[in-house]
């Protein structure tokens, strides 16, 4: 990866769009986590592969080329965050709540998929980035430039509450 990244800094657009090609399920999944809609996540990642792009020259050291993309997705989908609060909605149309047909293993994964989207922002920011990204703690650390003792915390405390919203709904489920 990091010829690569050195090719793409030479100019090499082919080579950065293999870069990205990469990487493009992993921005989508750390998009979709944050900002929750399919359109504010097109919003954010054009504007992060724009922006990356651009800078691509600026990123010193090329190991950390993924480390590097993920903080300017973060900001970006902040950005989208906090434009979107600023926008008044005339109406959205009503959401429908068709039953979801799951067994077995699929109905544990979204439910507990249910449960990671119930977590404030930083929760749920810190356990998409270990647990569906993959990042080491030290590597979290940097994106949100918090210690990794804050990291660790953090995930201590969601998988707390994680552990705590699963118990209760099977003791909901078993009819307790």
């Amino acid at each position: 990866m990091v010829v690569d990244v050195k090719k793409a800094q030479e100019g090499d657009l082919d080579t950065f769009v293999k870069l990205i090609r990469q990487l493009e399920s992993r921005l989508y999944g750390l998009a979709k986590s944050i900002v929750k809609r399919d359109e504010d996540c097109a919003d954010a990642i054009q504007e992060t592969l724009l922006k990356a792009y651009k800078s691509l020259n600026t990123l010193k050291k090329h190991e950390f080329f993924n480390t590097w993309i993920i903080r300017i997705l973060i900001n970006e989908c902040n950005q989208v965050l906090r434009l979107r609060k600023r926008t008044i909605v005339m109406g959205e149309l009503p959401e429908t709540n068709y039953p979801i047909a799951a067994h077995g293993a699929d109905h544990q994964t979204s439910d507990l998929q249910e449960a990671v989207d119930r977590l404030n922002d930083t929760l749920r920011l810190v356990v998409h980035l270990f647990y569906y990204q993959d990042l080491s703690v030290k590597q979290i650390a940097e994106i949100l430039e918090i210690s990794e003792g804050a990291v660790r915390a953090r995930l201590h405390r969601a998988r707390g509450v994680l552990a705590d919203w699963m118990n209760s709904m099977r003791m909901n489920f078993a009819g307790i």
